[in-house]
């Protein structure tokens, strides 16, 4: 698919089909996050892949019920390893280049699904401390995103964006 038909075309889904999404599929989505741009190159990320329903579930009552995120067949949650980033880059690594890092990785997932011929969505609402308990996350790691994946029962319409008048500013702001 050629990049900026991708970065156009898609969708935030929350409507899926209850068709199972294999792993050799979700590898390739990972893989497309392996990818991406990082601070040093040290990926400062990982993927906790959730298919059981019983976690789904509890994941969505972390997500403050987004009933969609539990109906998804598989998600990935996004993590920042702030032990990764913080050891080259001290504060700002643990506190921003893992951040980084795991959102450029998860928007590279997410262009990799929808090449797939899946859908996704960003869901960045949750309580983190019940999410990392739910998936056990050690303290070092601190959950970013949740993407919700699976093949799209629903088209969406594009949303309105800002015209690039809007968003360039010339030498200063």
């Amino acid at each position: 698919m050629e990049l900026f038909k991708a970065i156009k075309g898609r969708r935030s889904i929350r409507k899926f089909k209850d068709d199972e999404v294999g792993d050799e599929i979700i590898e390739k989505i990972v893989e497309a996050g392996i990818w991406a741009p990082s601070a040093g190159d040290l990926q400062s990320w990982d993927a906790v892949i959730v298919k059981d329903e019983k976690t789904k579930f509890k994941i969505t009552a972390a997500a403050y019920f987004q009933d969609f995120v539990a109906k998804a067949p598989v998600l990935i949650v996004i993590c920042a390893n702030k032990a990764n980033a913080g050891a080259i880059y001290g504060d700002r690594g643990r506190d921003l280049y893992c951040i980084q890092d795991a959102s450029c990785a998860a928007l590279n997932m997410m262009l990799r699904a929808y090449d797939l011929e899946l859908g996704s969505a960003w869901v960045g609402a949750f309580k983190e401390e019940d999410l990392s308990e739910v998936l056990q996350l050690p303290t070092h790691i601190r959950p970013v995103a949740l993407i919700p994946i699976g093949y799209p029962d629903e088209e969406v319409e594009a949303p309105p964006r800002r015209s690039i008048d809007q968003v360039i500013h010339k030498e200063k702001y």
